[in-house]
């Protein structure tokens, strides 16, 4: 890898990095080479650093001005990726200013330190930064290079993607463009056409994200309802932390409430948690206060929370990429882990898309409170038709890499179109 800043390579040392994952074996040198990137990977590949790396190896420190914005849909994204920006950056001589802009700061305070000077680095989310930049003008994303969209298929779900449109519509023609998303749904491929350069399209296999420390575990529903098979498989477990993974957050709430009911101490996470409680919860989990979380999808994206032993689909989800981005937090490095699902005799398309991924199934069921081996008739094998996933077109896109003089007012005349647009959807 072609990586020459002292402080970069002293970073990638302190960070004890033997060798370099997959995703970071294919995307640094592309990022390196200026292609535009898009790249599907799930949680624990080691996709921060694969943009990091080359975007500091890159960074002018010399410029103290806006150079690269980083977007994600979360605050406790963001805070990673920050954190692990500054490790980075405090190995360089030179100051290099890192910034963070998230819902719940001050913002009074940020917009008189970006009246004084500017970051080189961005990190936040697009709400914010689009407030700092459009609605305020004080923020010069104009001025970027680089913008890393990360989380993209969780962004367009929360409803950001209108947000993002905006920043990347003020920013340069020739602007470098990374987007990492778990799965790309067809709803943000118009985004990518509009905005990126014949982008480099990087997809890590499932079966390599499929960790051999993994077992996962399915059991079938029956006649019980599913709060009572959960209330039986946690009799059968002891998991030094287990996360149960619901598809709404109501579900959320209405398991959470029967398993105090039942006698456990059991977190929450969702998205009407406020910034506040989601905090305070995850500093109660970090010191081992309760050993089961329960959470939806959104809620626990990007949350890395450690010793986590096994994984609960209370729910299997919708996606069926995100099974594997849900059983990704278990198996960590060198321990092992279980990922738990119940699943419906409806759901064997589901089973066998896991199959084919790779990921070796084992069915189970719950007697006397212990999980026991159950004997499957080869129902799914004589199926007219196995569940096939349809691998999205490869892109061929173009932008006009253009660039003409006088770009502040070009920026100005954009920032009018960005504030009429936001104020008519507003008023919509």
């Amino acid at each position: 890898m072609d990586i020459k800043q002292k402080y970069v390579i002293k970073a990638i040392s302190d960070l004890g990095f033997k060798k370099y994952t997959e995703v970071q074996n294919l995307v640094i040198p592309k990022v390196l080479n200026g292609s535009d990137i898009i790249g599907c990977s799930q949680t624990g590949t080691g996709k921060t650093h694969a943009f990091l790396i080359p975007i500091f190896e890159k960074l002018d420190t010399s410029l103290n001005d806006v150079q690269v914005v980083i977007t994600t849909p979360t605050r406790e994204l963001a805070q990673q990726i920050y954190n692990n920006a500054v490790f980075i950056a405090k190995r360089s001589d030179t100051f290099i200013d890192v910034r963070k802009y998230t819902g719940g700061s001050n913002r009074d305070k940020e917009i008189e330190r970006l009246k004084k000077s500017q970051p080189m680095i961005v990190i936040g989310t697009p709400g914010k930064i689009k407030d700092l930049a459009v609605k305020e003008n004080v923020l010069n994303i104009y001025k970027a290079n680089v913008f890393v969209i990360d989380e993209a298929d969780m962004s367009l779900e929360i409803g950001f993607l209108e947000d993002i449109d905006l920043i990347a519509g003020l920013m340069s023609d020739d602007l470098q463009m990374l987007v990492f998303s778990a799965t790309i749904p067809e709803k943000i491929r118009p985004f990518l056409r509009k905005y990126m350069n014949s982008p480099a399209e990087i997809f890590i296999k499932p079966k390599e994200l499929s960790s051999l420390n993994i077992e996962h575990i399915f059991i079938p529903v029956k006649s019980k309802d599913n709060k009572t098979n959960l209330l039986d498989l946690l009799k059968s477990i002891n998991p030094y932390i287990g996360i149960i993974f619901c598809n709404r957050k109501g579900t959320v709430d209405e398991v959470v409430s029967f398993l105090l009911s039942n006698g456990y101490n059991v977190a929450k996470l969702h998205g009407d948690l406020s910034s506040r409680e989601r905090k305070q919860v995850m500093n109660r989990i970090n010191k081992a206060e309760y050993q089961y979380v329960v959470a939806s999808d959104i809620a626990s994206r990007g949350i890395d929370i450690d010793g986590v032993s096994h994984i609960i689909n209370y729910e299997l989800p919708k996606e069926m990429e995100f099974y594997i981005h849900r059983t990704g937090r278990t198996g960590r490095a060198n321990y092992t882990g279980l990922a738990i699902s119940f699943y419906a005799p409806t759901d064997g398309d589901y089973l066998d898309f896991l199959e084919k991924k790779g990921i070796k199934i084992l069915y189970k069921d719950i007697k006397n409170n212990a999980l026991v081996n159950r004997r499957i008739r080869d129902e799914r094998t004589r199926r007219k038709k196995a569940f096939v996933p349809v691998d999205g077109d490869k892109l061929n896109i173009k932008r006009n890499k253009k660039v003409k003089p006088g770009y502040k007012k070009k920026y100005n005349a954009k920032l009018q179109r960005a504030k009429i647009r936001d104020s008519r959807n507003k008023k919509g």
